[in-house]
């Protein structure tokens, strides 16, 4: 199987990693924070050790403001719920993730409003526009780092400056920018970062994270045990314990933490330049087959993501037959984000996504092409 669905999660991952959960598992998987034995501390240790690799890719200065989710989902329903209160009002854009639209158009019941600013025909949208969607009563900006239907670079150092200037916290989901291009929390003025562990840093499926800024209030979005004050029946506000509870993923956090450190030994530069090389190679030769429209921006202007559809073809029967005749994994579809499909135009048919990882090849990029052309001319 040649795997481009790296959008969805990564794969493979780094061989390290299995080998770190496997000795957790094996050898001293203990509940962290919960005992004073031998395992429990050094299962602490261990997810504390991982915490500081993962806030070192973000510049995350105090590693203990960094809470770990399930996922991005997980991670965004936390800070908007946690943060947003009746007769607040937020900006956002059309091309998030549903994991943000869904939760804001729910919490319109809790008197929460908000506008969407609608991107260009390439998914991008300006800072200019979302000041221009600012009212007295905004309190969060929401924005994604990058789409995940055409991989749009959005402006996230603009708009940082922007939300600053107004006094207006700034939450970036990071689900499809993480590890695959510089984040900076200090540089971009993030006040709230939801990101996967899956994908673009590499790790086991069922890991995410939530970083709050300080000075940022948010309340728990679950309740429970948290290994502190145990005898109070009020949750804890305590970073990042009151924000965990229960028993954490520890062997998949720590998993996480060594490919946090491959990544960071590997350069993030380095693998955003070459996942960009692999989506231009793609690119330049699809785009002259006169039976493919290809949708968002040229590779310059996003990350390791290619849109498109062969024409009077189902994109859902493109995926199905790049995976049965050509042992190729692509995503077709609407992607969770039917509004970034209605703002560049496949709201009526969705497309193919083709997402590259570091661990891509040209050959296999070639052959994703060959796979296309020959689909193509057969179907036409």
């Amino acid at each position: 199987m040649i795997y481009f669905d790296n959008g969805a999660t990564s794969f493979p991952k780094p061989r390290g990693m299995s080998a770190e959960m496997e000795d957790c598992i094996l050898n001293y998987c203990g509940n962290p924070g919960r005992s004073g034995h031998y395992m429990s501390m050094k299962t602490g240790e261990k997810v504390y050790e991982a915490r500081k690799s993962i806030a070192k890719v973000f510049n995350i200065k105090d590693p203990g403001r960094l809470t770990f989710t399930k996922n991005t989902t997980e991670a965004l329903n936390a800070g908007l719920i946690g943060f947003l209160k009746e007769g607040d009002h937020v900006v956002t854009t059309s091309m998030e993730h549903n994991s943000v639209l869904r939760p804001l158009k729910q919490l319109e019941e809790a008197g929460v409003s908000h506008t969407i600013v609608k991107g260009d025909e390439e998914g991008f949208v300006s800072a200019e526009a979302i000041q221009s969607a600012i009212t007295e009563s905004t309190r969060l900006i929401v924005v994604t780092g990058a789409s995940n239907v055409t991989g749009t670079i959005m402006p996230i150092e603009q708009i940082g400056r922007l939300a600053a200037r107004n006094n207006i916290p700034f939450m970036l989901d990071a689900a499809q920018c993480g590890g695959c291009m510089p984040v900076d929390v200090e540089k971009c003025n993030v006040s709230m970062l939801a990101f996967p562990g899956h994908k673009g840093l590499l790790g086991p499926l069922g890991t995410g994270a939530l970083y709050v800024a300080p000075g940022v209030e948010i309340k728990p979005l679950i309740c429970g045990g948290t290994g502190t004050e145990s005898r109070s029946r009020v949750q804890p506000f305590d970073f990042p314990e009151g924000y965990e509870s229960g028993t954490i993923n520890a062997p998949g956090i720590i998993g996480l933490g060594y490919s946090a450190r491959f990544i960071e030994k590997v350069g993030i530069q380095t693998i955003e330049f070459y996942e960009r090389e692999l989506i231009k190679r793609f690119d330049d030769r699809i785009r002259n087959m006169n039976f493919v429209d290809m949708y968002g921006p040229v590779p310059a202007g996003k990350t390791g993501i290619s849109l498109f559809n062969i024409r009077n073809v189902e994109c859902e029967e493109v995926t199905a037959l790049l995976n049965r005749d050509y042992g190729i994994a692509v995503r077709g579809g609407y992607h969770c984000a039917g509004l970034a499909h209605k703002t560049i135009g496949t709201w009526e048919t969705g497309a193919v996504r083709l997402s590259v990882g570091p661990f891509n090849t040209r050959r296999e990029i070639d052959r994703a092409v060959d796979a296309v052309w020959k689909i193509g001319k057969k179907m036409q």
